[in-house]
């Protein structure tokens, strides 16, 4: 069993974030979910960012840190999208991390937005859509290649397609067969790393 945190996308803890959650529970790992907009989802990303970016927005970054103070250095980290952000950076700065997954964006370890390199033996997992808007268009894409390339265990997975948010099965965006395949692959990740 492997204890993963799975950070939420821009519209916040969906039902379809959850879901995935339990599909991977049902993998016989521990899953936490935490709500970093207090409640709040959005229906569209413009909506969501405006709230997350927003000056009464919510200080993300603390309240990363608060979900995972109470929990074992030995975690994976998780996130879709936006929640890619917090989940790196533990990833990167929390000591101990036993593993990363990044679902529809991934930062860059040098350059501008860099958090730095690569922490040695974290095993790594990146997974997005070759033509996603923000993933294949705004360098994610190019950063998750730099990432996989410099990890001693990295894995980049490509699906065909132009879906954002494509695993959250409550948004018109849900591919079910690339969620399929997903789950399937960080299933055997977390089984692997257990």
């Amino acid at each position: 069993m492997t204890e993963l945190v799975l950070f939420h996308h821009v519209l916040g803890l969906t039902d379809g974030v959850r879901h995935l959650a339990d599909r991977l529970r049902a993998g016989g790992h521990t899953v936490h979910t935490p709500d970093l907009y207090g409640g709040r989802t959005f229906a569209t990303i413009p909506d969501g960012a405006a709230f997350a970016e927003g000056a009464d927005g919510p200080d993300l970054q603390a309240l990363a840190d608060e979900a995972v103070a109470a929990l074992p250095s030995g975690v994976v980290y998780a996130g879709i999208s936006s929640g890619v952000m917090q989940a790196q950076r533990l990833a990167q700065t929390r000591t101990g991390a036993a593993g990363a997954v990044f679902l529809e964006s991934c930062l860059p370890i040098t350059g501008d937005w860099a958090i730095g390199p690569w922490p040695d033996g974290v095993p790594v997992q990146v997974h997005g859509m070759d033509e996603d808007e923000f993933f294949a268009k705004e360098g994610d894409l190019d950063a998750a290649r730099e990432l996989v390339a410099t990890a001693s265990d990295g894995e980049l997975f490509v699906y065909p397609g132009d879906a954002h948010l494509f695993e959250d099965d409550t948004l018109p965006s849900y591919d079910a067969a690339a969620t399929a395949l997903l789950t399937e692959r960080v299933l055997a990740f977390l089984d692997r790393l257990s």
